[in-house]
């Protein structure tokens, strides 16, 4: 019987990019055939259709099943303060389907390991375990917040009061004291959304294995705190399997050319690029306030803008935005030739490679700032949401690879903060200092994928323990 392994990948552009990314290092490097399950929420987390088609008309051993709609899922039905719920609402309901899907897979192959986005965990693990399926967890964050994810049951019995009321540093084992307003807003206060953290916390614990997008170098103290089990102080801890970075390097036609083509007309790591993720938006008065620190700052950029906030957390995926009514009047002409603004998308990780770039302002989503690590340029930590806070004190306070940029007590960064922090990047000794740590996690990054590498070591050891346990089933 053919064998294959099964992904299962949390909807939104990062998490399944960074999943079938995966996949195509287990079929290339382990030589498996992989089947991916994919939910299509009908709500936009982004459009991922171009690149699965281009993936599917790959020869890379990777086929795509398509899950059916849940009948008794409708987003309106949700009010949901955070996306974050609603897309554990939806996975919730296409649990049934998951479930037909596995078996259905079963009958043509043997599956020897499941493996799931976080967000999915909950809704894999009866129907895996009643196939006698092993079931591991893929997590694009980095160890420092799987330790503060797995140590997040430990924290809930240490302390009747929410983070929010908290509002004091957290003590996790193997990362710099956290404050409490750091975790994730879905977990703040104790609500829905945080109960299906500590759900998914207490999951993982039990899970065959963890897979996270990270190399040994780079997190040494978290990766060793979470196998020492300080962790899950009170039960096991699963085998931590460092395998990354993983990086795409997908091409999106058209657009991919403006920008590559505007950084070939550049001098050598001059250029400083902002873009926020596939969620990150800001209001409109944020906005001017970022064009006007770039125009003050005399600096050459590159700045994907998004189509503005409303209300309050990310907002979903919307259409292109018309930077001309959205950017202060005359800042495109102004700025023409030293400064290059595009709608919505880049090639970001080919834009962080190219020579020109010596400074990136991130949201500080993990694939950005892996993609940012193995370019070898410094940081400027803008979080957004998400975890994206804890990876703001891993890169400043751990890592060391970045500034923190400094919200006023309004939520808004100003114009002048803006302006401090790229000049800083490209334009002073702080800024030289981050170019040289970023260019030793990029050697350390390329090693630690290389033939012997330890994540390349990582992978290799888990296709030897899947072949070994459909071996002895």
């Amino acid at each position: 019987m053919k064998r294959t392994v099964a992904l299962y990948p949390a909807p939104g552009m990062s998490h399944l990019i960074t999943m079938v990314e995966l996949g195509k290092l287990i079929h290339l490097r382990l030589h498996l055939p992989v089947t991916v399950l994919i939910a299509s929420p009908p709500f936009n987390l982004g459009d991922t259709t171009p690149y699965v088609k281009d993936v599917e008309s790959s020869d890379l051993g990777i086929s795509f099943h398509y899950l059916p709609q849940p009948f008794d899922f409708s987003p309106q039905d949700h009010n949901a303060q955070h996306h974050e719920l609603l897309v554990f609402k939806f996975l919730n309901a296409c649990s049934p389907h998951v479930k037909d899907a596995l078996e259905l897979i079963s009958k043509s192959s043997t599956i020897l390991a499941t493996v799931v986005d976080f967000f999915c965990i909950a809704s894999v693990s009866v129907a895996a375990a009643n196939l006698g399926l092993p079931v591991y967890v893929y997590l694009i964050s980095p160890a420092g917040a799987l330790a503060s994810l797995l140590y997040f049951q430990e924290q809930h019995r240490q302390t009747d009061l929410s983070f929010r009321r908290l509002n004091e540093d957290l003590h996790i084992p193997g990362i710099p004291p956290l404050p409490s307003l750091d975790m994730p807003p879905p977990t703040l206060d104790r609500e829905e959304t945080y109960y299906c953290f500590l759900e998914v916390s207490s999951q993982m614990s039990r899970a065959h294995g963890i897979i996270v997008d990270t190399f040994d170098a780079l997190e040494p103290r978290a990766l060793r705190a979470i196998r020492n089990g300080l962790c899950v102080p009170n039960g096991p801890t699963p085998p931590v399997h460092g395998i990354g970075p993983v990086i795409s390097a997908w091409k999106r036609a058209e657009r991919d050319d403006q920008c590559l083509n505007w950084l070939d007309s550049q001098p050598d790591c001059s250029v400083v690029f902002l873009c926020f993720g596939s969620l990150g938006r800001f209001s409109v008065d944020q906005l001017g306030q970022i064009a006007d620190g770039l125009e003050r700052s005399g600096q050459r950029f590159l700045w994907v803008v998004r189509g503005p906030a409303s209300g309050s957390g990310p907002a979903l995926v919307s259409e292109d935005p018309d930077p001309d009514a959205l950017l202060p009047q005359g800042f495109l002409e102004r700025t023409r030739g030293k400064g290059l603004v595009v709608k919505s998308w880049a090639p970001q990780a080919r834009v962080l490679s190219h020579g020109a770039v010596g400074g990136f302002v991130t949201h500080c989503g993990w694939t950005s700032v892996l993609e940012s690590v193995c370019a070898g340029v410094p940081m400027v930590a803008w979080p957004l949401y998400a975890e994206q806070r804890i990876n703001r004190v891993l890169l400043v306070k751990e890592l060391r690879l970045a500034v923190v940029i400094q919200e006023g007590p309004d939520g808004l960064v100003g114009a002048a903060e803006v302006e401090r922090c790229v000049r800083l990047l490209v334009d002073s000794e702080e800024g030289a200092a981050l170019r040289e740590r970023a260019a030793a996690a990029r050697d350390a990054a390329a090693t630690a994928m290389k033939e012997g590498g330890s994540s390349w070591a990582s992978l290799a050891r888990l296709g030897e323990e899947w072949e070994s346990r459909a071996s002895t089933k």
